[in-house]
């Protein structure tokens, strides 16, 4: 029988990380991460790769994590020639709903309390604070907080490919974007430098004995074997909840397919330095009555009705790409994951169409769009939306999943909180926010009857 200290299963980017900061802090750890695929090849590579501390909620805890984890992505990418590209270009924010602009000024005013940094309000007013925009590469340097914009005269100013209704826009500053699958191959370089080990295998089976981890059965290409492990990590994204049933234990979590479609901005409708662009507010499409009965036919009804808010779009690549992302979780829904995905030919147009709102240049492209790529993975979601960071109720046993949507960012901050719970360090205030055992509190339970707005994107 193989022995090791630590099994981590899961080779995405929050099973990655973990195995970083393992081996960070003692290298002398025998770890062994296994998946069935290649590193970072579920789901890890194929995300949105964004990142922000804009997180409005009843408590500071997603900001203090999302902080800390930035806070390590800056210091990895100062330490690796930012290898993994990361720039702070925004979140932006938009609206042509009245109410929802208070909504979002609210929230601005929440985020700023809780630690995401100052609101800042621009009015069309000599005395207006100054604004400096995002430049394309890099973050050093760059305001956190947030810019809101109520003078349309500035929105245009600022911002002219918006549409012409838009009456208020929020520019999140301490936000952007990545590679992540950069980021992942940097820490698992680093990580393997020090001795980690990477199996292709799937986890099988777990031996518990006396509520003690025992041993792992694994099944490789020519065969399987029994390990013994002091401490497994479960960090198997969409199969996390499958996992841990291994051990007798129900995690409090579900999916929802998220896709996303790329394609190229041959007109050159986005600028090639705009931040993310999310419109907030609901809508319902424009359909000629032909294709209406269209959907009809076709069983897609719903895409006549009103539509949540969340459109998003960001430019990918650099200034030489003409490449676009776009993103629109309408019809998020808990699912069973299977891969591959399940096709959906309606989503480039859906998406397209949803964007118009926000940017109504994009009406270009609803004759004839550029072929389109479609991928995306699984969001694994707890009810209010948390992540799920810390030791399971078998002992040697560990978590790190739910990282619904905010995986690549929430991963080093996460990572090395796993960490220090494994190694017993002392821990941040807000690790007992994450831990699988704040659902046994009655305290807890009963502020989730009113959590509220989720903030997923």
């Amino acid at each position: 029988m193989a022995t090791v200290d630590v099994l981590i299963c899961g080779a995405g980017i929050a099973g990655i990380s973990a195995a970083y900061h393992l081996s960070l802090r003692q290298p002398s750890l025998r770890i062994l991460l296994i998946d069935r695929g290649a590193p970072l090849s579920l789901t890890s590579d194929k995300s949105t790769e964004a990142y922000r501390n804009w997180w409005p909620g009843p408590d500071d805890a997603m900001v203090c994590l999302m902080n800390r984890s930035i806070d390590l992505l800056e210091e990895l990418a100062r330490s690796c020639g930012n290898a993994f590209r990361m720039n702070r270009r925004g979140y932006l924010y938009a609206t042509a709903d009245p109410s929802r602009a208070e909504q979002l000024l609210q929230a601005a005013e929440q985020a700023a309390r809780y630690g995401a940094g100052p609101v800042r309000r621009h009015t069309g007013s000599p005395s207006d604070p100054l604004y400096l925009p995002s430049p394309p590469e890099g973050f050093d340097g760059l305001p956190d907080g947030v810019d809101v914009f109520l003078d349309p005269r500035e929105i245009r100013r600022f911002f002219p490919y918006l549409s012409e209704r838009t009456l208020a826009v929020l520019h999140v500053r301490r936000c952007g974007w990545l590679s992540a699958y950069g980021l992942g191959m940097v820490l698992l370089e680093q990580a393997r430098a020090r001795g980690v080990m990477f199996r292709s295998a799937a986890l099988q089976a777990v031996a518990v004995r006396g509520n003690r981890l025992q041993a792992v059965r694994l099944a490789f290409p020519g065969g399987e074997e029994t390990v013994s492990a002091g401490c497994l990590i479960n960090a198997a994204g969409p199969f996390v909840a499958d996992v841990a049933r291994m051990i007798g234990v129900e995690l409090p979590v579900f999916c929802e397919l998220h896709r996303k479609v790329m394609f190229p901005d041959v007109e050159q409708v986005i600028p090639r330095d705009a931040p993310l662009v999310i419109w907030a507010d609901p809508q319902r499409l424009l359909w000629s009555e032909e294709e209406r009965e269209l959907l009809r036919e076709m069983g897609r009804s719903e895409l006549l009705e009103e539509l949540p808010g969340g459109a998003h779009l960001r430019p990918e690549g650099g200034a030489e790409s003409s490449y676009v992302l776009m993103l629109w979780p309408y019809a998020a829904r808990p699912v069973e994951p299977i891969f591959p995905l399940p096709e959906d030919p309606l989503f480039p147009e859906v998406a397209l169409r949803g964007l118009m709102a926000a940017i109504p240049g994009l009406q270009v492209y609803l004759a004839r769009m550029p072929r389109p790529v479609v991928d995306g993975g699984y969001y694994v979601r707890t009810p209010e939306n948390r992540p799920l960071i810390g030791p399971m109720p078998v002992e040697g046993a560990y978590l790190i999943g739910a990282l619904s949507g905010f995986g690549i960012m929430a991963a080093m901050g996460a990572g090395e909180l796993l960490a220090a719970h494994i190694l017993g360090e002392p821990l941040p205030d807000y690790a007992s926010a994450f831990t699988l055992d704040r659902y046994e509190r009655p305290d807890y339970r009963a502020r989730l009857n009113a959590w509220g707005e989720t903030w997923q994107l």
